[in-house]
C-alpha cells in the first residue's frame, strides 16, 4: 500500500483549477458570439415597446431599442449579410499585415533573429533580454510561444542559471507584456478596430488612431523589462533554487540550434533591407509636400495618407526583409515559394475569419439595435452616481479586464464583447475611447499568464517539465502569479501617473472625451 501523502492543494491551486474547469464548460469564441447575437435579436424584441428617458447623445431625443426580429429588420441584415463581413475593419487589418509577418516567419528571419540577439548577450543582461526579446516577438505570430520561451530555459541552462527561471522570464515578455512593444504591430490596429465602432455607438464622428496607444505600449516596454528582470532575479529564481531542483536526466543545453553561416549573412542582408526600407519613407515623409501628408501638411492627423497606410507599411516592413532571407538562405527559390509563405500564414488565420464572421454580424446587431447605447447610458448614469474619480474606474476596468481573461483568453475576441460596452459608457463620463483601449490591453496582458485557459498555457508546462517533471499547471501558476500581481498594480499607477502627467498615449490621443478643443 503506498502511503505517501500527497500535498493537499492550496486555496489558489484549488481556485484556478476551479477556475479551468468553469472556463473549459463556455463555448468556442466563435459560437459565443453566435449565442449573443441570438440573445442581442431577443432583447431587442422584448424591449422595442419599452419607453426610456435616457436622451440618446446622437440625436437628442430619449432612446429607442429598434426590434431587429421585425421583418424589415431582417430582411436588410440577410441582404447586407456578407457586407457585414467583408467589410468589418479588423478583418482586412489582421489579414493584410499577417501575409507579410507570414512571409518573414516562414523564411526563418524571426527564429535567426532571435537566436542571435539571445547569443550575444552578456550574462549579467541574460534576464532583461529574454523579456525584451519576448515582447519583440509579439510580431512574428506566435513564435514567441514556439522559440522564445523554450530557448529561455535552454540560455539560462547553459550559463548555470536556472532553466525554470528563464522560461518564466521569457512567457512573462511574451505573454504578460502582450500589449508592451517598442515596435508598431499588428495589435495596435486590430483593437482600433473595435474600438472605433464601439465610439461611434455614441457619436459616429469619432475616430481613433491605430496607434492611439503607440506612446504608451512603447514606453511600457521599458517598464515591463525592468519588472520582469527584478521580479525573476530576485523573487522566482531564489525562490527555484530553494523548492525546485534541476532533474538530473534534463535536457541539456547543447540542444540548442546554432545559427549557420549562411543565415548570418541572410540576416544581415535582410536586416539592412528593412533598415533601407526605413530609411526611405522617412525620407519620402520629410518634405512638406510629400503625398503623405494631409492638405494641411501634417503627418499625425486622420486624413494623412500615413495614418492610413499603417497597415499596408507593416506588410511592407515585414515582407521585404523576409523575401530577402529567404533568398539567400535558399529557402525561396521562385515566386511560388513566397506565395506559399503567405499561403501557410493564411492558413493559420483560418479559425480566425471564422470567429470574425460571427463577431461582425454580432457587433453590428449590438449597434443596429441600440442596446449597446442604452448600456452605455445606464451604466455611465451609475458611474456618475457613485462619483469615483476618473482613476479608480480606470483601475477598475483594467483588473474586471484582468479577470474576465481568465475565462475568455483571445484578446480580440474579448475586446469585441467588451468594447461596445466599456467605451461608449466611458466617453459619458468623459474618458476617451484611447484611455479605455490602454486600461483593457494593462489588464488584459497581465492576467494572460495565470490563466490555464489560454491555448499556450499547457506547452509552456511541457517546456518545464524538461527540467522538473513534476512541473503541473498549478506549479506553473504559483510560478508566475508574482508577476501578474507585480505588472498589474505598477501597470495600473504607470497608466495613471502618464495621465496626470499628460503625456500622450499616441497619435492623436486624448485622455478626455470630447477631446479639447486645439
Amino acid at each position: 500500500m503506498d502511503t505517501t501523502a500527497q500535498a493537499k492543494p492550496g486555496f489558489v491551486e484549488r481556485a484556478l483549477n476551479r477556475i479551468e474547469v468553469i472556463g473549459n464548460k463556455l463555448p468556442d469564441p466563435a459560437m459565443l458570439f453566435l449565442i449573443s447575437l441570438i440573445v442581442v435579436w431577443i432583447l431587442s424584441w422584448l424591449m422595442s415597446g419599452m419607453s426610456f428617458a435616457d436622451i440618446d447623445p446622437r440625436s437628442g431625443v430619449p432612446i429607442v431599442i429598434n426590434n431587429l426580429l421585425a421583418g424589415d429588420a431582417m430582411a436588410t441584415f440577410l441582404s447586407q449579410m456578407v457586407t457585414i463581413f467583408t467589410g468589418f475593419a479588423p478583418l482586412g487589418v489582421v489579414l493584410v499585415a499577417m501575409l507579410g509577418v507570414g512571409v518573414a516567419d516562414e523564411a526563418g528571419y524571426f527564429n535567426t533573429s532571435i537566436k542571435m540577439t539571445l547569443s550575444w548577450t552578456p550574462k549579467a543582461l541574460m534576464t532583461p533580454m529574454v523579456v525584451l526579446v519576448g515582447l519583440v516577438s509579439h510580431s512574428a505570430i506566435d513564435a514567441g510561444y514556439v522559440l522564445v520561451i523554450p530557448l529561455g530555459g535552454i540560455i539560462f541552462y547553459a550559463v548555470g542559471r536556472h532553466p525554470i527561471a528563464g522560461i518564466a522570464a521569457a512567457f512573462a515578455g511574451v505573454s504578460g507584456g502582450f500589449s508592451a512593444n517598442p515596435l508598431p504591430g499588428a495589435l495596435d490596429p486590430l483593437l482600433q478596430g473595435f474600438t472605433q465602432p464601439a465610439a461611434q455607438i455614441i457619436d459616429p464622428s469619432v475616430l481613433v488612431n491605430p496607434l492611439g496607444n503607440y506612446y504608451f505600449t512603447a514606453i511600457s516596454s521599458i517598464l515591463i523589462v525592468a519588472l520582469g528582470w527584478a521580479i525573476t532575479d530576485w523573487i522566482i529564481e531564489p525562490r527555484l533554487n530553494r523548492t525546485t531542483p534541476v532533474d538530473e536526466d534534463a535536457e541539456k543545453a547543447e540542444d540548442m540550434d546554432s545559427v549557420s553561416a549562411v543565415e548570418k549573412k541572410a540576416f544581415v542582408w535582410s536586416t539592412l533591407t528593412l533598415v533601407a526600407g526605413l530609411v526611405a519613407l522617412v525620407l519620402i515623409l520629410l518634405p512638406e509636400d510629400s503625398p503623405m501628408r494631409d492638405a494641411s501638411g501634417s503627418l499625425n492627423s486622420f486624413q494623412a495618407p500615413i495614418m492610413q497606410s499603417i497597415v499596408p507599411l507593416i506588410f511592407l516592413l515585414f515582407l521585404l526583409p523576409g523575401v530577402v532571407f529567404g533568398y539567400v538562405t535558399g529557402k525561396f527559390r521562385k515566386s511560388k515559394d513566397m506565395v506559399d509563405a503567405m499561403t501557410k500564414a493564411m492558413n493559420g488565420m483560418s479559425y480566425y475569419i471564422v470567429m470574425a464572421f460571427f463577431c461582425a454580424l454580432f457587433v453590428y446587431a449590438f449597434g443596429q439595435s441600440n442596446i449597446g447605447a442604452l448600456l452605455a447610458l445606464k451604466g455611465a448614469a451609475l458611474l456618475k452616481a457613485l462619483a469615483f474619480p476618473g482613476g479608480v474606474t480606470i483601475v477598475g476596468i483594467v483588473f474586471l479586464t484582468a479577470f474576465v481573461n481568465l475565462f475568455v483568453g483571445s484578446a480580440s475576441a474579448k475586446w469585441a464583447l467588451l468594447a461596445p460596452i466599456f467605451v461608449p459608457m466611458l466617453m459619458q463620463v468623459g474618458i476617451s475611447p484611447e484611455l479605455t483601449q490602454a486600461a483593457y490591453r494593462v489588464g488584459d496582458s497581465s492576467s494572460n499568464i495565470i490563466t490555464p485557459l489560454m491555448p499556450y498555457f499547457p506547452l509552456v508546462v511541457v517546456y518545464c517539465q524538461r527540467y522538473f517533471k513534476k512541473t503541473g499547471i498549478g506549479t506553473l501558476t504559483s510560478i508566475m502569479i508574482p508577476y501578474t500581481v507585480v505588472f498589474l498594480v505598477v501597470w495600473s499607477i504607470f497608466l495613471l501617473v502618464f495621465w496626470a502627467i499628460g503625456i500622450p498615449l499616441g497619435l492623436q490621443a486624448f485622455y478626455s472625451y470630447p477631446p479639447p478643443a486645439m
